[in-house]
């Protein structure tokens, strides 16, 4: 029998490239699927889980939120106006020179406390000496012809009455006494200016104060109508700060000040974080700028050791009113939300509830709110993973600012709104 060839397959019934690569994409794309829905199975547990009250607020990792909180507490809350002031001398004093001449001495130094009465500069009196001098021997003259006159008028009078002399003899003679008492009061008055001159030539302090740089020295020549003062003093104690605020304070302001109070003022640092002095409102502007729509304040200050230098930059914190036995929480426990502000309130089983609230007046560390009762228990920190009915363990941060009980135990604190009122301006009522 021949022998039986053997051959390859024929083209149907090979298997083509191209069925061998779809069934390798079909294979890939049920693991992916299977994959993603493994992934998201986990993914959808594990945040019922974080959800869950039952589960105590435990997330993907099975562990409580830490947070810190702080109780709320019962006190008193004060109401401030916070604005940019000047510290303003009462008394500035340019000295000029009243008299000419040369100067002869300078007595203060630069930067000097000086007393009132204290000298500052002579200038050479004598020119001035010698006008009095001759003004003094004018006068001595004249004096003498008043008195010979008027011996002649009482001469004359003894004679008319034994008509021993004509009546207009006696009338003249009144008039020459009448014109010589001219003369000397003419004499008098030159004496008193060159005394008056001759007191300018020694300048003194008129006011208690500190004397700036010197601007003049000895041997210069000072002329009576130089624009240029010789010396500048200044007062500091006591000095003022004058300060803008809205006319809606106003109301506030005047009745208090019919009421004879005090209304004091604090005058903190450019950072508003140390308080440089204390003093009261002394007075306020009669009218309100209608250009800003505000007021101008003087307070006084007593300055004894000179904390505030005239032309500082202050800010001004003025108390308008205290309120009286409000909740007090700590400022960074109030959160914002899309309906205002809101904390997180603990309960007594560790879980957190959201709570709207209404922001009052805010120092540096408490917030006045409605909303909240005193004793109940607020997250101050630790907010990026709470919500309602999550599990929260604990550092307490502590009773909040105990100085936030008296409105002047914290001078140094922040503007009088809380941010949480919407920073509208408004005075607190």
């Amino acid at each position: 029998m021949p022998e039986r060839l053997v051959t390859p397959e024929t083209p149907a019934q090979a298997t083509p490239p191209e069925e061998k690569h779809f069934g390798r994409w079909i294979l890939f794309a049920i693991i992916v699927v299977v994959v993603a829905g493994a992934a998201y199975f986990f993914h959808e547990r594990g945040a019922a889980q974080a959800k869950s009250p039952k589960a105590g607020g435990r997330g993907a990792f099975g562990g409580a939120v830490p947070a810190t909180t702080a109780p709320a507490r019962q006190g008193d809350m004060g109401v401030y106006v916070q604005a940019l002031g000047t510290v303003t001398p009462v008394y500035t004093v340019s000295i000029f020179s009243r008299v000419q001449g040369e100067i002869m001495a300078v007595h203060y130094r630069e930067g000097q406390l000086v007393k009132k009465g204290d000298s500052l500069v002579d200038i050479d009196p004598r020119p001035y000496q010698a006008i009095l001098t001759q003004a003094e021997g004018q006068l001595q003259r004249d004096k003498a012809l008043l008195e010979e006159a008027t011996i002649d008028l009482k001469r004359y009078q003894s004679a008319l009455a034994r008509n021993a002399i004509a009546q207009q003899t006696v009338a003249d003679q009144e008039q020459v006494v009448h014109q010589d008492e001219g003369v000397v009061k003419n004499d008098e008055g030159l004496v008193e200016a060159a005394k008056v001159n001759l007191i300018y030539c020694h300048i003194t302090s008129p006011i208690d104060g500190r004397v700036g740089l010197r601007l003049i020295d000895p041997g210069n020549l000072v002329q009576a109508t130089s624009s240029s003062p010789l010396v500048v003093v200044t007062q500091l104690a006591p000095i003022t700060v004058i300060f803008s605020v809205a006319e809606d304070y106003l109301p506030q302001i005047m009745a208090g000040s019919r009421k004879g109070q005090k209304m004091t003022v604090d005058a903190l640092d450019r950072a508003q974080s140390t308080v440089i002095s204390h003093g009261t409102l002394s007075s306020l502007d009669n009218q309100i700028d209608v250009t800003t729509g505000t007021v101008k304040l003087r307070a006084e200050f007593q300055n004894k050791q000179a904390e505030l230098f005239p032309n500082q930059f202050v800010n001004a914190k003025m108390l308008l009113n205290t309120l009286q036995g409000v909740t007090l929480i700590p400022t960074q426990a109030i959160q914002q939300g899309g309906q205002g502000a809101f904390v997180y309130v603990v309960g007594s089983d560790g879980t957190v509830k959201s709570r709207q609230i209404k922001a009052g007046p805010a120092d540096a560390n408490d917030t006045q709110v409605d909303g909240v009762n005193p004793g109940e228990v607020v997250v101050t920190s630790g907010f990026d993973k709470l919500q309602d009915g999550s599990k929260v363990s604990t550092g307490k941060q502590g009773a909040g600012n105990q100085q936030g009980q008296n409105p002047q135990a914290n001078p140094g604190s922040k503007p009088q709104s809380s941010p949480q009122s919407g920073g509208s301006g408004k005075p607190a009522q």
